[in-house]
């Protein structure tokens, strides 16, 4: 259960970094009001998988699974550039993350 809500806290912390772009620095109602509510959504997931998943573990999860939805959604939603060494850099952070689980 404590991985499940780690993993619906990642993709809510996708949700408010993307809500942050469109928020406009929070000047805009309705994406500050999703942002704000997906942060508090991620933040209380996030600390009930703390209460099983080590601490550098969860915590790693979380980023890595914001940094790479975000990622892919800057490409796609905002035009962000798409390069052969971002992809490389991002396929390492997953890495990165399957090492993580396969080694807890």
């Amino acid at each position: 259960m404590a991985w499940i809500a780690l993993t619906i806290a990642g993709l809510l912390e996708v949700v408010w970094a993307i809500g942050l772009k469109a928020s406009e620095g929070f000047t805009r109602l309705w994406p500050s009001v999703m942002t704000l509510t997906a942060m508090s959504a991620s933040f209380w997931l996030l600390a009930q998988a703390m209460k099983t998943i080590p601490v550098g573990t969860a915590y790693a999860i979380w980023v890595g699974i914001g940094v790479v939805g975000t990622f892919i959604l800057g490409i796609l939603y905002y035009g962000e550039t798409l390069s052969l060494l971002r992809v490389l850099s991002v396929l390492l952070i997953v890495a990165g993350l399957v090492g993580l689980k396969l080694a807890g």
